[in-house]
């Protein structure tokens, strides 16, 4: 059996048009439109729905227009979370798992986009009254618009999946995400993360993408998959 790395690093290179809104234009719309100052932005949905996808989208375009930015997210980097002035714009993800230390800097760094004329762009899995976090925060997070992300039906999730691949210069046939999506998760991230170890695979074994070549790669690293 052939040894291969399956630590991927996450995709930050996310952009608005990569994005498929099917239900979600609005929240879309409204992000594209986005400028400093604003009112906070509240993403919330299940997981896969988009929300890091459009928080990475909307952070890459203020950085193409020469802005700074800051991202924050639940497990990442422990606060204190430092606040820079200079910035244009701040997100935060996760906001569902957010510890009691850094829900106190999440607070903070409300404060600070605030008085600093800051956009705040957050996300979570839950509506802000049913997250479980400080009475402040929570109520922050609802104060200003608020989106309820709705996954992708099939075909859109297969147009996603087309998509993605074309943009890796990968060829999908239909067998093979027929394969994928009648077996495994439909959760958009775990299915990106399925594409990112299926193209170094076949990188590794230099074999195009087939139904096979995916069974040999489940088969090799079953643990490693949704």
């Amino acid at each position: 059996m052939k040894q291969i790395p399956l630590a991927m690093s996450p995709d930050t290179g996310r952009t608005f048009e990569q994005f498929l809104p099917g239900l979600n234009a609005a929240a879309l719309a409204h992000l594209q439109a986005l400028q400093s100052p604003a009112a906070p932005v509240y993403l919330w949905g299940v997981s896969g729905s988009g929300k890091t996808h459009l928080l990475q989208a909307l952070a890459s375009q203020y950085q193409q227009q020469g802005a700074q930015t800051g991202w924050f997210a639940a497990g990442g980097d422990a606060p204190p979370w430092e606040f820079n002035p200079q910035w244009s714009l701040i997100t935060l993800d996760d906001c569902h798992a957010l510890n009691a230390e850094a829900q106190h800097a999440a607070f903070t760094l409300f404060v600070e986009a605030s008085t600093h004329g800051i956009a705040l762009v957050a996300a979570g899995q839950l509506p802000p009254v049913d997250l479980p976090l400080r009475e402040d925060l929570r109520t922050r997070l609802g104060w200003g618009h608020v989106f309820a992300l709705q996954s992708l039906n099939e075909p859109e999730t297969r147009a996603a999946l087309r998509q993605e691949a074309d943009r890796r210069g990968l060829f999908l046939s239909e067998d093979v995400m027929s394969y994928v999506l009648t077996r495994y998760s439909r959760d958009l991230k775990c299915l990106m993360t399925l594409l990112d170890q299926l193209d170094h695979f076949s990188l590794v074994h230099q074999r195009v993408i087939t139904v096979p070549l995916l069974k040999q790669m489940l088969a090799d690293e079953p643990s490693h998959y949704p």
